[in-house]
């Protein structure tokens, strides 16, 4: 079969619909294949539309102290359905963009499923189409980017049953509102929907096996979270554990053992499982073509190599952290270095921010404070709360707090970590400063607008030196 691309993306989420444009704008010709909707998960069922619920939480929130504004609203209330059908409206008209922007790139979209074959240069692609039919594909390069999906923990009798037990894809169209609702997991995607229904009114449980929420954050960020999440009228049960869901007419009971090794039996109207994610591995042929999988994750190095020639993963299937953007910029590194424009560099996870959209939002990049210490560095750390900003008092969002660690030594920082108000807009000034190599004395000569959220992060680096200003 003579060659018809030089390169075949499979998956159009974040990581591969951005890889395919980018090798058009390299000059490859180039096809991606997609199975569902243009977008993959991101847009239709994850980053994007989620955002669009969270934000209706939060107007609501808003209309619910309008008084505390000045402004009178008799009633504030929600209509779930209409919530729900801005939410879908928002994915597809991302998703619309997509295919826009693969119209404009010249990008064939190849509908259907995809498997590999022995093949060369690269593996042959294997599409069925929605007809049932196959249609073979030769390419010089094949870049896997078919992401992952919620997590089921069978032995412990945590289940999806779509109806009563529901996964992200479920809690994004719910049918009904429940009134008592347990969430299995306190990563961003748990605490995220654990927000949004808490907002709207459901009894709201969080169940963490850790020994804290939002686990993977400074110890100091989680204590903060939790504290203000509790305040909101949530139940979170840390270094609990949930086993043998038996799903009812319309009810769940659940096992909840707590820290004291005590069981009890809870009955919920809904249960939202998010105990992590699985790579979508299965069903591309890739143990026959040799490629290594570890725990359901394509082992890759820093290139995007799988060492079948001519095959390349990016993104959610090759590991974490399982981030979008992450995925976007692997997939730049991997397509760049196939087209040779590429300057070498390795994809490394350094430096890439991890953003929890909850009430308060959650924001972070680099090492924890205890993360810091373990690597042995001796770190200088500051700190700078939100009641002592004037634009944060301003919105009526005095509670959170700024984090910076710095290496006393070289001044390097080492990490950011945020909890408040629009933290997830303000790390990516962090983020820029540890890419660029600024040191705790460049952020503290850098002149920060005033007044503006953002001078919280000059103030929390002013701390480190033991000069802050406002506090």
């Amino acid at each position: 079969m003579s060659t018809q691309y030089d390169l075949i993306v499979i998956g159009s989420g974040p990581g591969g619909y951005v890889t395919a444009i980018r090798a058009t704008q390299l000059g490859l010709k180039t096809a991606i294949v997609e199975r569902d909707a243009l977008g993959g998960i991101c847009l239709n069922w994850g980053c994007i539309p989620t955002k669009a619920l969270l934000r209706s939480a939060e107007v609501l929130y808003l209309a619910k102290h309008a008084k505390d504004f000045g402004l009178v609203i008799n009633k504030a209330d929600f209509d779930l359905e209409a919530v729900v059908k801005r939410s879908r409206g928002v994915a597809n008209q991302l998703s619309n963009g997509v295919k826009f922007l693969m119209k404009k790139n010249k990008i064939d979209v190849l509908e259907g499923t995809a498997r590999l074959e022995k093949g060369s240069p690269a593996p042959k692609v294997i599409v069925k189409g929605k007809d049932g039919k196959d249609t073979s594909y030769q390419s010089k390069h094949v870049i896997l980017a078919t992401g992952a999906r919620a997590r089921d923990i069978p032995q412990a009798g945590l289940v999806a049953d779509g109806k009563l037990v529901w996964t992200y894809r479920e809690a994004m169209t719910p049918d009904v509102m429940p009134k008592r609702l347990l969430v299995i997991g306190s990563g961003a995607i748990g605490i995220e929907f654990a927000s949004f229904y808490n907002e709207l009114g459901a009894e709201t449980t969080v169940v963490e096996v850790m020994d804290r929420i939002l686990p993977v954050e400074d110890e100091e960020i989680s204590k903060h979270a939790e504290k203000e999440f509790k305040k909101q009228g949530m139940k979170i049960l840390t270094g609990t554990q949930v086993g043998n869901l038996k799903p009812g007419k319309n009810t769940v009971t659940a096992e909840i053992t707590g820290k004291d090794g005590k069981k009890e039996t809870q009955e919920f109207d809904r249960v939202i499982l998010a105990v992590g994610i699985v790579g979508n591995v299965e069903n591309l042929g890739l143990e026959a073509l040799g490629a290594k999988i570890e725990k359901t994750h394509v082992v890759v190095d820093g290139h995007g190599k799988t060492g079948v020639p001519g095959l390349y993963a990016i993104g959610d299937l090759t590991g974490p952290p399982w981030l979008a953007h992450k995925a976007s910029h692997e997939g730049v590194i991997c397509v760049e270095g196939i087209a040779g424009k590429g300057h070498g560099e390795k994809f490394d996870p350094w430096n890439v921010p991890g953003c929890t959209y909850s009430h308060p939002q959650v924001a972070s990049v680099g090492l924890t404070e205890k993360a810091a210490k373990e690597k042995g560095y001796d770190i200088k750390v500051g700190r700078f709360p939100f009641i002592g900003n004037g634009k944060a008092i301003a919105l009526g969002a005095p509670d959170g707090f700024v984090k910076t660690v710095f290496d006393k030594k070289t001044g390097e920082l080492l990490g950011a970590h945020m909890v408040g108000a629009e933290v997830t807009e303000l790390i990516q000034g962090y983020v820029i400063a540890r890419q660029g190599e600024l040191t705790e004395q460049d952020l503290a000569h850098t002149v920060f607008p005033h007044p503006t959220l953002s001078e919280m992060m000059h103030e929390s680096v002013l701390d480190a030196e033991g000069r802050v200003l406002h506090t």
